[in-house]
C-alpha cells in the first residue's frame, strides 16, 4: 500500500470511529432517556444500562451495515476521498445544526454525506436505488410505526389498568420500563450502531485492506466500543428531559413509548432498513402523550424534528458535494 493511500485511509478510520463515539455520545442515550424523566433509574444507572446494550446490539447482526456499507452508494465508482468528504460534510452539518438548535439525524446525515459526495465524484449513476428505498422506508416507519405502535399499547394498558390501584401499578410498569429501555438500547446498537461498521467497513475496501465488501468481526467489536465509550462519557450531559418537552410522561407511559419504539426498530433492523433512532423515540413519547389526549403533546417539538429532516438530506449532501468538488480539485492541482 502506497504511503499516501496508507494516510489517507488512516484519516478516514479516524473520522468514522469518531463520527461513531458522537453517535454514542449524543445519539444513543436517547434510547434511555424516558427511564430518566420517569424516575426509573438514576442517570448513572441508565447510562450504564445504555453502553451494555448498544454493545451487544451492535454485536448482534450486519443487515443495516451492508445497507449503509455497499447498498446507497456504488462501491465501484467511489474512493477514500469520497468517504472523507462525506464524513467532513456531516461533521460540518452537525456544526451548523447545533448553532442554530437544529435536531438532526446522525443516520439522515450519514446517507444524506455519502449520496452528495459520490454524485461529485461519479454523478448519479453512483446511487442505489435499492439502498435508498430502504431508507425512505426507514424514514415513514420511524415516524408512523413508532407513533402507532405506542398509541397501541397505551390504550391497551388504558383498558387494562384503568381499575387497578396506582401504587402496584407503578411498582410493576417501572419494572417493565427498565426492561423495555434495555430492549431499546439493544436495538438502538443493532441499527444505529451498525451503520458506521459499514462506512468503516467500505473504507478498507476502498483502502485496499479487503478484497471485498465482508464485515470483520473486529470491526464491529471496534466501533461498538467506540460507541459505548462515547455514552458513557457525554451521556449525563445530553440525556435532556425528552418525556418532558413533547409530554409529561409516566413509568406506563414510557414503558409504551419504549416497546413501540424499539419493536419498529427490531423489525427495520432485522430487513436491513436504517432508520433515525431518535425520530423513531421522538414519534413514540408523541403517541404516548396522544393516548391520553392530543392536548397534552407539545406539537412544536415534533415539528421541529419534521422540519429538521427535510433539511437534513439536501443540506448535508450539498455541503459533502461541495467538499468533495473542492478536495478533487485540490487534488488535481497538486497531485
Amino acid at each position: 500500500m502506497e504511503t499516501v493511500t496508507l494516510v489517507a485511509l488512516l484519516i478516514v478510520l479516524f473520522l468514522v470511529l469518531s463520527s461513531e463515539f458522537v453517535n454514542g455520545w449524543t445519539d444513543a442515550p436517547n434510547a434511555i432517556a424516558c427511564l430518566i424523566t420517569t424516575r426509573v433509574m438514576t442517570a448513572g444507572q441508565a447510562i450504564a444500562l445504555a453502553v451494555v446494550m448498544n454493545v451487544l446490539g451492535t454485536l448482534s447482526g450486519t443487515a443495516v451495515a451492508e445497507t449503509m456499507g455497499k447498498g446507497i452508494v456504488s462501491t465501484a465508482t467511489i474512493n477514500l476521498l469520497t468517504i472523507s468528504a462525506a464524513l467532513v460534510g456531516i461533521i460540518a452539518w452537525g456544526a451548523v445544526a447545533a448553532r442554530y438548535g437544529i435536531p438532526t439525524s446522525e443516520s439522515h446525515a450519514l446517507v444524506a454525506g455519502l449520496s452528495g459526495a459520490a454524485l461529485a465524484t461519479a454523478g448519479p449513476g453512483s446511487l442505489q436505488w435499492a439502498g435508498w428505498s430502504k431508507v425512505l422506508i426507514g424514514v415513514a416507519s420511524a415516524v408512523i410505526l413508532g407513533l402507532a405502535g405506542s398509541w397501541i399499547v397505551s390504550r391497551i394498558i388504558i383498558r387494562l389498568a384503568a381499575k387497578r390501584l396506582p401504587g402496584p401499578s407503578k411498582k410493576l410498569f417501572d419494572r417493565l420500563q427498565i426492561l423495555s429501555g434495555a430492549f431499546m438500547a439493544y436495538n438502538h446498537g443493532l441499527n444505529d450502531g451498525q451503520k458506521f461498521v459499514g462506512v468503516f467497513t467500505l473504507a478498507l475496501v476502498m483502502g485496499g485492506v479487503l478484497k471485498e465488501f465482508h464485515i470483520p468481526v473486529w470491526v464491529i467489536l471496534l466501533c461498538a466500543i467506540t460507541m459505548g465509550v462515547g455514552t458513557s462519557i457525554g451521556g449525563k450531559e445530553i440525556i435532556g428531559t425528552l418525556g418532558e418537552k413533547i409530554a409529561k410522561i409516566e413509568s406506563w407511559q414510557g414503558f409504551a413509548a419504549l416497546t413501540g419504539a424499539s419493536t419498529t426498530i427490531l423489525g427495520a433492523s432485522l430487513l436491513g432498513i436504517p432508520l433515525s433512532t431518535t425520530h423513531t423515540i421522538v414519534a413514540a413519547v408523541t403517541g404516548t402523550g396522544m393516548s391520553r389526549s392530543p392536548a397534552v403533546v407539545r406539537w412544536k417539538y415534533p415539528r421541529r424534528i419534521v422540519y429538521a429532516s427535510l433539511l437534513t438530506f439536501p443540506l448535508c449532501g450539498a455541503i459533502a458535494f461541495l467538499v468533495c468538488f473542492l478536495l478533487q480539485t485540490l487534488q488535481r492541482l497538486f497531485m
